[in-house]
């Protein structure tokens, strides 16, 4: 597991994961690269991949906007693009803060 404040690696994940389910690291990994690999097709095909329990991956457009370069404070144009935004769901917040 991670220490020291730092977040856990992939090789930590796949090692906690494997323990915990019984499954070897290889299927581990091998599963952990699966739904990388669908999650990223599914949002390229129809903008939007829902992992229960966690949130959901989908893609916005943002628009074109004026900006302040930090060193210079001079006014700059940001143009339009798309992004991936990550929501997490509700049953992923109250399971890490707490239910109020």
């Amino acid at each position: 597991m991670a220490t020291n404040g730092t977040a856990m690696t992939k090789a930590q994940l796949v090692s906690a994961l494997a323990e915990k389910s019984g499954m070897t690291k290889k299927d581990v990994k091998a599963f952990l690269d699966t739904i990388s690999e669908v999650a990223y097709k599914e949002v390229k095909k129809n903008k939007k991949f829902t992992l229960p329990g966690f949130g959901i991956l989908k893609l916005t457009k943002r628009k074109a906007r004026t900006g302040r370069n930090p060193a210079t404070g001079a006014a700059i144009k940001i143009p339009a693009k798309t992004a991936v935004k990550f929501t997490v769901s509700k049953a992923c917040k109250e399971g890490v803060l707490g239910s109020k």
